[in-house]
């Protein structure tokens, strides 16, 4: 026989359960006798409960006095007991030492990003032909000599540009509507 478990005969004790658990589980009371005393044990606590609800009468006012006066007490005792504080010169966190490493790092922190900042200019590799894009449009440039693709003023100019060093160019002339598409390939 499978029993019903602690929550089921707690909330049959106090009328709690739903219709369909409710019939099943008086079946099963009906023929076990230990969840029955199970159940009148969740009565009898039942009963008992609203005689627990009644609190005693206080001072509360007399109380909450008492509580102050030693939370008060404690802090003066700590005041007592606690050990003077050296001035922040002479305290092992701060000294001469330990000013000059914080001067020094800021120091290599402003240079540095100065230097970042404003990067040294390096000379153009002249390894091959290098292909960048102008405010004029795309430039090739080799051995000291320059060819040059224009978009004749256009402002909107979509480039494209692929891993292998190719570069390419397109945009809608406002004036006729034509498309160009220029690209630029670098072997």
């Amino acid at each position: 026989m499978r029993h019903p478990n602690q929550e089921t005969l707690a909330l049959h004790a106090g009328d709690d359960l739903g219709p369909f658990a409710r019939w099943f589980t008086s079946r099963h009371l009906a023929r076990c006798e230990s969840c029955r005393e199970e159940v009148a044990a969740y009565n009898e606590v039942r009963q008992s409960l609203p005689g627990l609800a009644e609190v005693p009468d206080l001072q509360w006012n007399r109380l909450a006095a008492e509580i102050k006066a030693n939370v008060r007490l404690g802090l003066a005792a700590g005041e007592c007991v606690r050990p003077a504080e050296p001035p922040l010169r002479e305290s092992p966190l701060f000294n001469r030492g330990r000013a000059l490493v914080a001067f020094a790092c800021a120091a290599v922190l402003v240079v540095t990003g100065m230097v970042i900042e404003r990067p040294v200019p390096t000379a153009a590799r002249e390894e091959g032909p290098l292909v960048q894009n102008t405010p004029y449009g795309i430039e090739v440039k080799a051995g000291g000599q320059t060819l040059g693709l224009t978009n004749n003023g256009v402002q909107r100019v979509t480039y494209s540009l692929d891993a292998q060093g190719s570069m390419g160019a397109r945009y809608v002339d406002p004036e006729t509507g034509a498309v160009t598409i220029n690209t630029v390939y670098v072997q």
